[in-house]
């Protein structure tokens, strides 16, 4: 299957991450992205409502084999850990519309990215139309991701239960759905 109806999708089993969750701590980021090759990854922004607003990256969500780190960029300088996460080779960052999250990213710190791949590229080079993480998610993992917390406030100091789960579900989702296009023989 390569295309799936709003219907299709609705009807489709909810699927959350369940893992463990870690939120602004990268000492044991660091020590698990040593022993990594793969990390899902995505950013939220606070939504801007107003025309011609926008903001940058409040939060960046890395998903290992282990865990979900959460960190809140606009709280604290996580920098030099993004720097060396996101120029690392031997790790393959996967997410979907990477580009954008990459350009904003380099907005707040600067960094050389290198290994990074955005699946909405590779399931449109497959001939898939509908590239974006929840219908990828639908189509090849059979699941369907919530999209609920997505307009809310990031860049708030303390993060809701919803919105850490549904952060953490993106990021570790982008992981899966490589795994699949491994198997599928994609990547």
């Amino acid at each position: 299957m390569k295309e799936i109806t709003k219907e299709e999708l609705a009807a489709l089993p909810i699927r959350r991450y369940e893992g463990k969750v870690v939120l602004n701590e990268t000492r044991a980021l660091l020590e698990e992205i040593a022993q990594e090759t793969l990390i899902g990854f995505d950013t939220e922004t606070r939504p801007a409502f107003k025309p011609g607003q926008s903001y940058l990256p409040s939060l960046v969500q890395l998903a290992t084999a282990r865990a979900v780190y959460l960190l809140q960029v606009q709280q604290h300088d996580f920098s030099e850990v993004l720097r060396t996460i996101f120029s690392a080779e031997k790790i393959t960052k996967v997410g979907v519309s990477v580009d954008d999250d990459l350009k904003n990213l380099k907005k707040l710190f600067e960094f050389h990215d290198k290994s990074v791949l955005d699946l909405g590229k590779v399931a449109r080079a497959q001939g898939m139309k509908q590239t974006g993480i929840r219908n990828l998610a639908g189509i090849l993992l059979g699941t369907r991701i919530p999209k609920g917390a997505k307009t809310t406030n990031w860049a708030a100091h303390t993060l809701t239960p919803q919105q850490i789960t549904y952060a953490a579900t993106d990021a570790w989702a982008c992981r899966v759905l490589f795994l699949r296009f491994r198997e599928m023989g994609w990547v």
